[in-house]
């Protein structure tokens, strides 16, 4: 099983981050929570690095399901979505979204399956949108 769904886009950082909130938002998701590991890291260790945007994406009914089928499952929500700068290639934007189907592996919780598929099933779609808008 792969870690991530993912796309690599020719455009420019910010435009990467205003689509993929926006393909997010199509597919139910909002944005709860945004982290710049960058900026982070670079005014907590001094470390250099390419522009990496941490996106915590949530859809509401779809975290309602999981909650309620294992408690513990905040521990793997928001489903994580990273824009960040491709560390070879100039001009390029990778957009990776975890790829839901992980919880069921982690937890092994069958009433988790319909969930991770629904939820992978919009991550892909968003991704995919993502793509096609690059075309």
């Amino acid at each position: 099983m792969e870690l991530a769904l993912s796309t690599t886009l020719q455009t420019s950082f910010t435009d990467a981050v205003t689509r993929t909130r926006a393909a997010l938002q199509e597919q139910g998701f909002g944005v709860l929570t945004e982290i710049d590991l960058q900026a982070t890291l670079a005014a907590k260790l001094g470390a250099d690095m390419e522009r990496y945007l941490i996106l915590g994406a949530c859809n509401p009914p779809l975290a309602h399901q999981a909650v309620t089928a294992n408690r513990q499952i905040g521990l793997l929500l928001p489903c994580n979505v990273i824009v960040r700068e491709h560390p070879t290639t100039v001009g390029a934007v990778l957009v990776e979204a975890m790829n839901p189907e992980l919880m069921v592996q982690v937890t092994g919780e069958p009433a988790l399956v319909a969930v991770a598929a629904d939820a992978g099933r919009r991550l892909q779609s968003a991704i995919d949108a993502l793509a096609a808008s690059t075309q």
